[in-house]
């Protein structure tokens, strides 16, 4: 599984344009953490997997319409249709759901 988790982290670098930094905030754990799951010497608990599991599938969502680097200020800004909250904290707190219905807007054209 190390190595499934390894690939999720890489791939959240590469597409969603976020540093080993920002998935540690998002996850509520250490760099170093985050540094371990990358090499493949380590997995998260279940709780956290779900977390990034979340995560991942929005950044792929957000990929259709930002390019990494935005992805990323996407994911940090607060956004009126989420009620100012921002996307990495709903990420966190396991309501995915509602960030997901902001993309699903974009693809809508209802939200740009």
């Amino acid at each position: 599984m190390s190595g499934a988790v390894a690939r999720l982290v890489e791939d959240l670098r590469t597409r969603g344009g976020l540093k080993g930094s920002d998935v540690a905030n998002i996850t509520h754990v250490s760099q170093a953490t985050v540094s371990r799951w990358a090499a493949g010497k380590a997995a998260p608990q279940p709780r956290t997997q779900l977390v990034i599991s979340d995560l991942r599938y929005v950044v792929d969502r957000l990929a259709e319409f930002y390019n990494p680097e935005e992805t990323r200020l996407w994911l940090y800004a607060r956004h009126p249709l989420l009620d100012g909250a921002r996307a990495i904290d709903l990420i966190h707190a396991g309501d995915a759901d509602r960030v997901l219905a902001v993309i699903d807007s974009l693809s809508d054209a209802t939200f740009t």
